[in-house]
């Protein structure tokens, strides 16, 4: 059984005569009447009855023609769809992706991409800022998610928000910590942040502002590991108010205050890319997902 069988007997049926159907379907009547007939052979029941001046179905042509329509209906839809496909773009992209998917709207993007663009297909891979910075910058991934100031005029950066940051301590040293300044701060141990992590920077530079150097007991390259680490009391560290302050409503570390630093959450792509269709499409939908003048990430 043929499509162009089905759009045979359908028109027929439409038009109650076999020439009409032929003209409408630009064929000759001989070729309408072989196709009809093959199609009852095939289905093994006859489809219409010849009358005075055309031809009428049968109660079995009636009730095949219902069936016939759908499937019709069906291949325009599914070469409908193709049609737009075609101008689709298709193809791999990587993006990095920093934190948590809360944070950089990670689900509503990959939505909005793949509602608008079906065919790209985007593999995420998790890092931390400078990692990602470094891979975009050398183009082995084409687009990512950054924290803190971008260093190279070959990576371009849309700004997405703001992100505050405070000062934790474990919960047991609150009473003595309590009116403490900032020297008082400097000789507890602290709980930094990787040389790749942009909360390195940040920390070596609210150190240097405030003039102390205190000792560090670890290295850590994620946030949330720096959480926990305070949370068992290894030491104070710097992390965004966010999850600081859920921390704290739980009763599991104390926000000593505030750090007076905010840094910039962007998303960043290779400058010479930034014409290109797959980081364009990219870049329209991120800007969709945080439109300007939207709530901050850490308010929201």
């Amino acid at each position: 059984m043929e499509i162009y069988q089905l759009k045979t007997f359908v028109t027929v049926a439409q038009q109650g005569h076999l020439t009409q159907a032929a003209e409408l379907l630009h064929l000759s009547q001989p070729a309408v009447t072989a196709q009809i007939k093959a199609l009852e052979e095939e289905c093994g029941i006859s489809l219409f009855e010849r009358r005075a001046g055309g031809v009428q179905l049968t109660e079995a042509g009636r009730l095949l023609l219902v069936d016939a329509e759908a499937i019709l209906a069906g291949s325009r839809s599914m070469l409908n769809r193709a049609r737009s496909l075609k101008e689709q773009l298709v193809g791999k992209v990587r993006v990095g992706t920093i934190l948590t998917p809360e944070l950089i709207r990670l689900g509503p993007w990959l939505a909005l991409m793949h509602a608008r663009h079906p065919l790209i297909q985007i593999g995420t891979l998790q890092g931390i800022s400078g990692t990602v910075l470094n891979d975009v910058r050398k183009k082995e991934l084409e687009a990512g998610f950054f924290i803190g100031r971008n260093p190279y005029q070959t990576v371009e950066a849309i700004h997405l928000t703001d992100l505050e940051y405070v000062v934790v301590a474990p919960i047991a040293w609150r009473e003595q910590l309590a009116g403490a300044d900032w020297r008082e701060l400097g000789r507890m141990p602290w709980v930094g942040a990787s040389q790749f992590s942009s909360m390195s920077k940040l920390h070596a530079e609210i150190w240097r502002e405030h003039n102390i150097a205190p000792k560090k007991v670890y290295d850590i390259d994620q946030e949330q590991s720096m959480l926990v680490c305070v949370e068992a009391g290894l030491g104070l560290s710097i992390l965004r108010r966010e999850p600081a302050e859920a921390a704290a409503s739980a009763g599991r570390l104390w926000i000593w205050g505030d750090t007076g630093a905010r840094l910039a959450l962007t998303f960043i792509y290779p400058a010479e890319m930034a014409e290109d269709p797959f980081v364009c499409r990219m870049r329209e939908a991120i800007e969709l997902v945080w439109p300007k003048g939207g709530p901050s990430a850490s308010l929201a």
